[in-house]
């Protein structure tokens, strides 16, 4: 029963991914999550509680994949940067999450393990400050957000004006920003 009960959950959990990520918070509906899902629709309210708790729930889970998906090397923060790019190519359902749950929720308390992941990142910066193999120009957490709004700049938030996107050249235009950021 229990494995029934995960499986279902990590159904309703994928169905929403991609519900959330089209239609933001206000969009999705929880008739169209279950469909997907092939369940019932208290099956998900048993599960998770709300439309709200769910969404909060998968952002959660895509915070928490990122982290492990994407570490932080604190003696390699342009690296680090060009990562983070990579993932958001080939996750941009994550990207489109992140902006539904600024637009929808910016009043609402970030889920706790967003502000550790944040946290952890501040302190190994900060610790390869203290070490002289990071700048100190800047403070642990400027540099922290440097890299990731860098690695942002060709989302769907950043769209490109004109032309397609040379990818790889954009990537090495993140990674080149961020090399002479820490040189500053």
């Amino acid at each position: 029963m229990a494995r029934n009960a995960d499986e279902t959950r990590r159904k309703i959990l994928e169905a929403a991914t991609d519900e959330f990520a089209q239609y933001g918070i206000a969009g999705a509906r929880v008739d169209r999550i279950t469909k997907a899902a092939g369940v019932n629709n208290a099956l998900l309210y048993r599960y998770f509680g709300s439309k709200v708790d769910l969404f909060d729930t998968v952002y959660s889970r895509l915070v928490t994949e990122i982290v492990s998906a994407v570490p932080l090397d604190p003696t390699d923060l342009p690296g680090y940067a060009g990562r983070l790019y990579d993932y958001y190519e080939a996750h941009p359902d994550v990207v489109r999450l992140a902006a539904w749950r600024q637009l929808e929720r910016p009043e609402h308390a970030l889920p706790q393990v967003v502000h550790d992941a944040q946290r952890e990142k501040v302190e190994l910066i900060a610790q390869a400050q203290k070490e002289g193999l990071v700048t100190t120009a800047l403070p642990a957490e400027e540099l922290r957000d440097l890299m990731i709004l860098l690695s942002l700049s060709n989302t769907p938030l950043i769209p490109a004006v004109g032309s397609d996107i040379d990818r790889e050249r954009r990537r090495a235009t993140i990674v080149a920003t961020a090399t002479a950021i820490l040189r500053a």
